[in-house]
């Protein structure tokens, strides 16, 4: 039976649990005019989760239920940030599900459950937790795409998800099943651990293989990304966004679980299979920034822009993970995080354009808006600046480090195969900036913010923040070497 410490380890995610538990019952029971209070309340469950968060993070690693559950730097990091982007997601939302009649309740409780998902994945000492957070965060990722039951788009997009999906989810759970096979074990440090004495090396790499296709679709890394444009173009943008920025740190919290505490190298220079799967990474990583920047180059519409510009930054996150060492782990996280603040700020903008009956989706739909609100054409710029990777902005930062993360492993043509892809997207950015600013204005297309005010003020710091964290970016890059014992 687990113990009282088990459960206190676990509290965050017991205490998220309930009141998720609770907003559903809530929703049931609340009038049409009161459904605005399970709203604010979902953004305070979230806040509060954060704190319990930081509070209770122990000096050191510590685990629970038998070592499936780990409490560590690494997962403070993803937590804590995870739990603040669902935050603003939701505050987001509001304006956009209202004007749509999505339902509130249904939205807020799936996105908790996801959010728990994501919390379980990244403090997984077990390949047990790490499927049982996988498939809590993507069966409710696939409800969520398919929310808006009125739209044709949304049912096919969820569709192609739970299809692609499954099959990746059955890939990765075959290939755990190799590894078990071959190491006797479950738990991800006595897989380490049993990879030196391992007969079964073949079946190690069978298995390793499988789950390298699993974290490459979950990552959306080419060539397994073929569901990221349809999803992102075919979800309610509120759900878009969730699955462009938190989901990307629950797939970057799998990969490091999985690939360095089971099966990377071993402590005093023992080789496990660390340069087995750093040039599958390496592979995935190229195919990516081709892949992503390319296609991306001929988009018309924003959403699909954005997610093939999705595929080309977890490219770059690959890149940095190639390094297959504190370093290089350090500096994926820090490049994930600002991605993922910076994927927010841009969908954020998308749905405080929105409106009931137009969608803010089509590159075109931006002309001239500097025209009608210069100051959210300014924050859009800064936005498109920082996922370019231009100087000062917060994402110039974290394509620094993955590119030295790189050469510093020995993996020179990787690191410039980045920067000249870096180059060929900025091509793809700066035409949105283009659009805004020296186009003219569609006729009868009257693009302006949200009168939300709320949505515009977290939209304004979202993006502010990531000029901020441009010059400020040292601590928050030392919290994420702290995180890996650096």
């Amino acid at each position: 039976m687990p113990g009282i410490n088990d459960i206190l380890i676990l509290l965050p995610e017991a205490y998220l649990t309930v009141a998720a538990c609770v907003l559903l019952v809530l929703d049931a029971c609340l009038k049409a005019g009161q459904k605005g209070a399970v709203h604010w309340l979902s953004v305070l469950v979230l806040l509060v989760g954060a704190y319990l968060v930081v509070s209770g993070q122990p000096d050191g690693s510590i685990t629970a239920f038998s070592g499936m559950f780990v409490r560590d730097g690494v997962a403070e990091v993803l937590k804590v940030f995870s739990l603040l982007l669902m935050a603003v997601i939701f505050i987001y939302a509001r304006p956009y599900l209202k004007d749509r009649a999505i339902p509130f309740g249904e939205f807020y409780t799936l996105s908790i459950f996801a959010t728990i998902g994501i919390m379980f994945l990244v403090s997984a000492g077990s390949l047990v937790t790490v499927y049982l957070g996988l498939e809590l965060l993507t069966l409710s990722s696939y409800a969520l795409v398919a929310l808006n039951r009125d739209s044709r788009l949304s049912s096919e997009a969820a569709i192609k998800y739970f299809v692609l999906g499954a099959l990746a989810s059955g890939m990765l759970l075959y290939g755990m099943s190799m590894v078990y096979g071959a190491t006797h074990s479950l738990d991800l440090h006595a897989i380490h651990a049993a990879i030196v004495g391992a007969e079964w090396h073949t079946l190690l790499l069978f298995g390793l293989v499988f789950m390298i296709v699993g974290i490459g679709f979950k990552l959306g890394a080419a060539p397994f990304h073929m569901w990221i444009p349809d999803v992102y173009q075919g979800s309610p943008t509120a759900v878009t966004v969730f699955i462009g920025s938190a989901q990307k740190l629950a797939a970057f919290a799998m990969a490091y679980r999985l690939l360095s505490t089971g099966m990377g190298d071993i402590a005093g220079g023992t080789t496990g299979l660390a340069p087995q799967w750093q040039l599958m990474l390496a592979v995935l990583a190229v195919l990516s920034l081709a892949i992503g920047n390319l296609v991306a180059l001929v988009q018309t519409n924003l959403k699909r822009l954005l997610a093939y510009s999705t595929i080309s930054h977890m490219g770059y996150l690959l890149v940095g993970m190639v390094n297959a060492g504190p370093e290089g782990y350090s500096a994926s996280m820090f490049y994930a995080v600002s991605y993922a603040l910076t994927s927010a700020a841009a969908f954020g903008m998308i749905l405080v354009l929105s409106r009931a009956g137009f969608e803010c989706e089509e590159i075109d739909d931006l002309k001239g808006l500097n025209q009608r609100s210069p100051w959210f054409a300014f924050m859009m710029l800064l936005v498109m600046f920082s996922l370019a990777g231009v100087p000062p902005l917060f994402g110039f930062f974290g394509k620094l480090l993955v590119l030295k993360a790189a050469m510093d492993a020995g993996f020179l043509w990787l690191a410039i195969a980045g920067a000249v892809f870096a180059i060929i997207g900025l091509y793809y950015y700066l035409r949105v900036v283009k659009v805004m600013y020296f186009d003219q204005p569609n006729e009868g297309t009257d693009v302006r913010a949200t009168p939300d005010a709320t949505s515009r003020i977290v939209l304004s710091l979202n993006a502010i923040a990531l000029l901020v964290l441009g010059f400020t970016w040292s601590p928050l890059f030392a919290w994420c070497q702290r995180a890996f014992g650096g």
